[in-house]
């Protein structure tokens, strides 16, 4: 993958602001080690730093063509799955390659379709082109989201980038956060409202949305959402379509120079991915690489809960017999998990979800002397039901995000000031805002609209809300993490599948385990879900709540602006207990909600937060 940058402004000349964008573009180096490269015009400025994955030498960017007597300039983050279908179309109709990167593919593509390009794309991608001939500036982002893509109009400018980090490096761009971010950021976070970036001045393009900029006018537009379309296959035969589907989008995903791997857990998702992905290398006499994440004394400190049931590794030892792959386990000290707090806290930009975020963080370092490109199991609960929340709420129960359900209980951490917002209108707000349109058939049963609903809260904010994270710190660590379950064509499948279907037997993602047959032993398909481990060490509990402890003794740090230091304190004395609630998700609770309340403090001082309540 790669990161981009750049800004452009049709009403004067910028030539004499290159260094700007050098220095926005410098701030990805993580994201593009292997080259860095620009692009100047009197208008547009673009920056690119590359992550050599196909193509080493015909994918350098920013990259240009000239058709018709017209210069067009992309720079591009991500990978097209149907690359060589899309450049078999484009020769037909008269068009040249100079390369095999699917970089050019994208290029020529817009020149051919203009906006409509998005609608052949099949993959991963933000990109940003500049268009001589209309003058202006097209960018677009995937479906789903699963590659970010930040900008600011300002002062007849047009700022993007892949990340806040080099947003904030342009003399425009503030580090304001309005009562707006705010509310995202203490009432929904680490969830964001789609299309924002917190900070006042930064805004997201939204995923499956495009923007062009012009001379005197912006246009933002979506340009693929989910419908309701009829199922009419039985329960064997969506089983059998399910799985050559996924098979075919494992296959489409492996292309690389650089090889490919996968991250095990030992759950059902990375389960299969790994499966197929063995099946398919040992086609080439290859051996499959996996990885797992593990944390020094787990085995002594695991204590199961009603989510964290069982240890992952002790069903990955299982898997690894089965499809005989090389696997590694990664293993975390606990001490590193709180001191790579704030590595986390830089590779996201934002408070997310701490040490959850800093393991990602570690293991992804660990994988990185073994390889580049690696495949994981995200999304797969998102789009085919996978937590305990799509079977246990209520068919009215949409007052809140059911990951997110005590925002009261927040409160409870926060003072007077930040107490007066009104945190459960704003979440209904966002909730009916997603749900407005959203598509059914009239002969939907009331349990298949509510699952739809579901589904589709699921997808537009908790699944982005991985995604972000895996892209984040993945990419800080450079190295590249592909979804298969984020595939656009299985997304609209599986949303179409009717729900005594999808919960097949009664079970989350009751279809899935049943395809997953073909590949997998019983005992990995019939696991129960278990979340993303995290650390239940009482040494990063200590050295968590030690350091919250000191941040309260000194009155000059920022926290103060918006805690209530009395509730903190409780909280930091009881070593997490006195907050019973999962602060986000399933596993956000005590030294995570601690660690938490670290970052936002470290964050309001690094990036120097003006908290415009």
């Amino acid at each position: 993958m790669c990161g981009i940058t750049g800004f452009s402004n049709f009403k004067k000349n910028i030539m004499g602001e290159f260094e700007r964008v050098v220095l926005m573009n410098e701030s990805l180096t993580h994201r593009g080690p292997d080259s860095s490269g620009y692009y100047k015009h009197n208008h547009v400025l673009f920056g690119h730093k590359r992550l050599s994955i196909v193509d080493p030498s015909g994918g350098v960017q920013p990259m240009s063509r000239v058709i018709g007597g017209f210069k067009y300039t992309i720079v591009y983050n991500g990978e097209i799955y149907n690359t060589e279908i899309i450049r078999k179309n484009l020769i037909e109709k008269g068009y040249e390659f100079s390369s095999y990167s699917d970089t050019e593919v994208v290029l020529i593509s817009y020149i051919f379709y203009k906006e409509k390009c998005v609608e052949y794309l099949n993959g991963i991608f933000a990109f940003s082109i500049f268009d001589e001939r209309r003058n202006c500036v097209f960018m677009a982002r995937d479906h789903l989201g699963v590659k970010p893509l930040f900008y600011s109009i300002k002062d007849n400018y047009l700022i993007f980038s892949s990340e806040i980090k080099a947003m904030l490096k342009h003399p425009l761009i503030s580090s304001k956060v309005s009562k707006e971010g705010i509310l995202d950021l203490l009432s929904l976070g680490p969830s964001r409202s789609p299309g924002e970036g917190i900070f006042k001045d930064i805004k997201e393009v939204p995923p499956a949305h495009y923007l062009w900029f012009f001379e005197d006018k912006v246009i933002l537009k979506e340009y693929w959402k989910l419908h309701a379309r009829e199922h009419r296959l039985n329960e064997k035969e969506t089983s059998e379509e399910l799985i050559f589907m996924i098979e075919n989008v494992i296959k489409n995903q492996m292309v690389s120079d650089r090889g490919i791997f996968s991250f095990l857990s030992g759950g059902i998702d990375s389960s299969l991915i790994s499966s197929i992905l063995s099946h398919e290398l040992k086609k080439e006499g290859k051996v499959l690489n996996t990885f797992t994440v593990d944390y020094v004394d787990y085995d002594k400190d695991f204590k199961g809960n009603e989510f964290e049931i069982n240890k992952d590794k002790d069903f990955v030892e299982l898997v690894n017999k089965e499809i005989k792959s090389n696997n590694r386990i990664i293993t975390i000290k606990n001490e590193d998990l709180y001191y790579a707090l704030k590595e986390g806290l830089l590779s996201s930009d934002i408070p997310s979800m701490a040490d959850i975020d800093t393991s990602l963080y570690l293991f992804c370092k660990g994988v990185k002397e073994f390889g580049v490109v690696g495949l994981s199991g995200e999304c797969a609960d998102e789009i085919f039901g996978g937590y305990p929340w799509y079977l246990n709420t209520k068919f009215d129960d949409f007052y809140a995000f059911p990951w997110s359900r005590f925002s009261e209980n927040r409160k409870k951490l926060f003072n007077d000031k930040i107490r007066e917002l009104d945190f459960n209108s704003y979440i209904k707000n966002r909730i009916d805002e997603t749900l407005k349109d959203f598509s059914y058939l009239e002969s939907d049963s009331e349990f298949d609209i509510m699952t739809r609903k579901m589904t589709l809260l699921n997808i537009k904010w908790f699944m982005v809300t991985l995604l972000n994270r895996k892209d984040r710190m993945s990419m800080a660590n450079s190295l590249e993490v592909r979804v298969p379950f984020a595939d656009k064509d299985l997304v609209e499948y599986a949303y179409n599948i009717p729900s005594n279907i999808k919960f097949l037997n009664g079970r989350e993602k009751g279809i899935l385990r049943e395809a997953s047959r073909k590949y997998l032993p019983s005992f990995i398909v019939d696991r129960k879900k278990s979340p993303y481990p995290k650390t239940q060490s009482t040494i990063y509990r200590d050295l968590v709540c030690n350091s919250l402890r000191d941040i309260l003794k000194d009155k000059s740090n920022p926290i103060f602006e918006i805690v209530d230091e009395k509730n903190v304190l409780k909280l930091v004395e009881s070593k997490g207990e006195s907050y019973t609630k999962p602060w986000f998700g399933q596993l956000m609770r005590g030294p995570q909600l601690i660690a938490y309340l670290i970052q936002l403090n470290m964050w309001m001082k690094i990036y120097n937060v003006d908290l415009d309540i």
